[in-house]
C-alpha cells in the first residue's frame, strides 16, 4: 500500500498543539509525525487545517446506521454504554473503514423494571442492526445476582461493566426500582477480580456517592438534581474517578433542543430527516433543573484535575430520544465543555488522549507513531476556537480516507 503524506497542518497530537508537521499514514498505521514526506508517498496539503485524533465518543447507544454517521463527523470510535456490539457481535464492524469502531458495556446491570424502561413508550421496542447473538440481559435485585452477571457479561464479550445507579427521580418516574449499594458493591468488586473496567450511570448526588463507595471507575454522567458542593467533588477526585458530563443530555433532560446545532450549515448538510427531528426534539423530563449549576460542577471537577471525558448518551433518530445525533452531538458537547470552562484544547483531550487513556484504547487517541490511523482534518484551529471541529476536510479510519 502507497505511503500518504499529510503536509503543513497544524497537529494537534490528543495531549497538545505540536506545531506544524508532516504526518505519514503507511497502510493503517501512522509511520512518523515530523520530517519530509517521503519520496512517492500521496501528499495531502494540510495548509490552513489543523490534524487531529479521530474523536472518540465515550457515551453513545448504537442504532442502525449510526457508526457511519458518526464517522461522517470525524468519530472514528463510539463507546456504547447499553446495547449489542459486543465483541461476539462486532466482528463484520472492526475491518468496515466506512463506519466507526466500537466498545460497548453490553447491557447494564440493573433490577427488573429499572432504567432504562422507563424512557421507553408503551409498546416501543428498539430497532437494532441484526446480531448474531442475542444480548444477555443482566437483571439483577441482589448482590449474588450482580456479581454472578459479570463473568457471564465479560465471557459474552462486554468490554467494559455498567451499573445502572437510577431512581428515576430526574426521568421523571420517582420510585424506580433501583440498585442497592449492596448489590453495587458485589458487582464492582466481581469485576475488580477480572481485571475490568466499570462504569456508573448517575445523574444525581446520591448515585455519585453510591459508585464512589462501590469503587466504581468511572461515571457516566454528571449529577443535575443539585449543585455540586466541595465534598462531593473532593469524594469524586478521592475516588480516582473519571466523569463523562453528557452536558448535552442534561440540556436535552432540561427541555434545551439542539435546534441550533441542526440549523448549522455544517451539519445540517450531514443529516437525514429522521436525525433532523431527533435533533430538534428534546427529553424535557427534568424542567426544573439547571444548565448552569451543571456547568459550574463540570468546571469544578476539571479544576479538581479529575479525568473529564467527552460523550453524548446520543441514541436512536426517535424525539424521545431527543435533542442529540450521532457525531454531530460530539462537536456540540466540545462547545458545551468548553462553554463549562475548560479549554479548547483540554475538550479536544477529552474527546481523544483522555478518553483513549482512561478506557485502556492504546492503539488511538493520540498522533504518534505505531498507532492507529484515526485522523480527523479540519480547516481553522480548534484550539482557539472549538467549534472548528465542525470544518471537516477529510477522515480516515484506520488509514482510509472516507469517501467525501
Amino acid at each position: 500500500m502507497s505511503l500518504t503524506a499529510i503536509t503543513d497542518a497544524q497537529v494537534f497530537d490528543g495531549e497538545k498543539s505540536v506545531g506544524v508537521r508532516t504526518v505519514v499514514i503507511d497502510g493503517g498505521r501512522i509511520v512518523r509525525v515530523g520530517g519530509d514526506a517521503p519520496q512517492g508517498s500521496e501528499i495531502v496539503d494540510g495548509r490552513g487545517a489543523t490534524l487531529l485524533p479521530g474523536l472518540i465518543d465515550a457515551h453513545v447507544h448504537s442504532a442502525p446506521g449510526s457508526l457511519a454517521l458518526a464517522l461522517r463527523f470525524g468519530v472514528t470510535t463510539e463507546l456504547e454504554m447499553q446495547g449489542m456490539n459486543t465483541r461476539e457481535n462486532r466482528g463484520h464492524i472492526t475491518d468496515d473503514d466506512t463506519v466507526a469502531d466500537v466498545r460497548s458495556a453490553g447491557f447494564g446491570i440493573t433490577p427488573p423494571g429499572g432504567h432504562p424502561s422507563e424512557l421507553m413508550p408503551e409498546g416501543f421496542r428498539p430497532k437494532w442492526d441484526l446480531p448474531s447473538v442475542m444480548p444477555l440481559m443482566p437483571f439483577s435485585t441482589t448482590p449474588e445476582e450482580a456479581a454472578a452477571f459479570v463473568p457471564q457479561l465479560l465471557a459474552r464479550g462486554s468490554d467494559f461493566i455498567k451499573f445502572m445507579i437510577d431512581d428515576g427521580s430526574v426521568e421523571g418516574h420517582p420510585g424506580l426500582p433501583s440498585l442497592d449499594q449492596a448489590t453495587v458493591n458485589a458487582g464492582v468488586a466481581e469485576a475488580k477480580k477480572y481485571g475490568a473496567l466499570t462504569v456508573a450511570h448517575t445523574l444525581t448526588v446520591e448515585a455519585t456517592r453510591m459508585a464512589a463507595e462501590a469503587g466504581v471507575d468511572g461515571l457516566a454522567h454528571v449529577f443535575m438534581d443539585q449543585p455540586h458542593t466541595a465534598e462531593i467533588i473532593g469524594l469524586v477526585k478521592e475516588a480516582g474517578m473519571f466523569v463523562v458530563p453528557c452536558i448535552s443530555l442534561n440540556a436535552s433532560m432540561m427541555g434545551i433542543t439542539g435546534s441550533e446545532l441542526a440549523d448549522d450549515p455544517r451539519v445540517a448538510a450531514r443529516l437525514d430527516s429522521a436525525w433532523d427531528r431527533t435533533l430538534r426534539s428534546s427529553y424535557n423530563r427534568y424542567p426544573q433543573g439547571r444548565l448552569d449549576d451543571v456547568y459550574d460542577t463540570v468546571r469544578a471537577l476539571d479544576a479538581a484535575d479529575v479525568d473529564v471525558l467527552a460523550g453524548t448518551d446520543v441514541s436512536m433518530p426517535e424525539t424521545f430520544f431527543g435533542g442529540l445525533a450521532h457525531g454531530a452531538s460530539l462537536h456540540h458537547e466540545l462547545q458545551y465543555l468548553v462553554a463549562a470552562g475548560l479549554t479548547p484544547s483540554g475538550a479536544l483531550r477529552a474527546a481523544t488522549a483522555t478518553t483513549a487513556r482512561r478506557f485502556r484504547l492504546g492503539d488511538r487517541g493520540r498522533i504518534a507513531e505505531g498507532l492507529r490511523a484515526d485522523l480527523l482534518l479540519v480547516d481553522g484551529d480548534p484550539t482557539t476556537d472549538i467549534s472548528d471541529t465542525l470544518n471537516t476536510r477529510a477522515i480516515w479510519r484506520r488509514g482510509t480516507r472516507l469517501a467525501a
